[in-house]
């Protein structure tokens, strides 16, 4: 079972930038294998998938509400992915979270993922 790690939460203000971490130990064959998915959590919601990058060619995708400020990048050698946030607004106030999903062809559907981390929090406010 993988262990995931976010990092890099915290409190900003509207249009700051803010670019959290994921580091991933255990696995057998390496990082190269799987999807990462960012997902988040705002209280009284459902948690929504975000991002994803895959494994083929590094393919990043991302929901609408993100698309355009969000990238997520990874890092295979370090076992880490990154989503850097731009121009940050109130209602990307939530609790992040990554997961890892295997096949390495990501999505924003919960249900893909086997491994998830603790969750990291980002508040937005003026």
């Amino acid at each position: 079972q993988l262990r995931l790690v976010e990092s890099g939460g915290g409190f900003v203000q509207p249009g700051d930038s803010l670019r959290l971490s994921c580091t991933i130990s255990g696995f057998t064959f390496g990082m190269d294998y799987y999807a990462i998915g960012w997902f988040r959590q705002a209280p009284g919601k459902e948690r929504e998938g975000i991002s994803y990058i895959t494994t083929e060619d590094n393919t990043a995708n991302y929901a609408e509400s993100v698309k355009g400020r969000f990238t997520t990048s990874r890092d295979n050698a370090k076992n880490t992915a990154y989503l850097e946030m731009r121009d940050l607004k109130l209602e990307d106030s939530a609790v992040y979270f990554c997961a890892a999903e295997p096949h390495g062809l990501g999505g924003l559907g919960m249900e893909l993922y086997t491994d998830w981390g603790q969750g990291t929090q980002v508040t937005v406010s003026s």
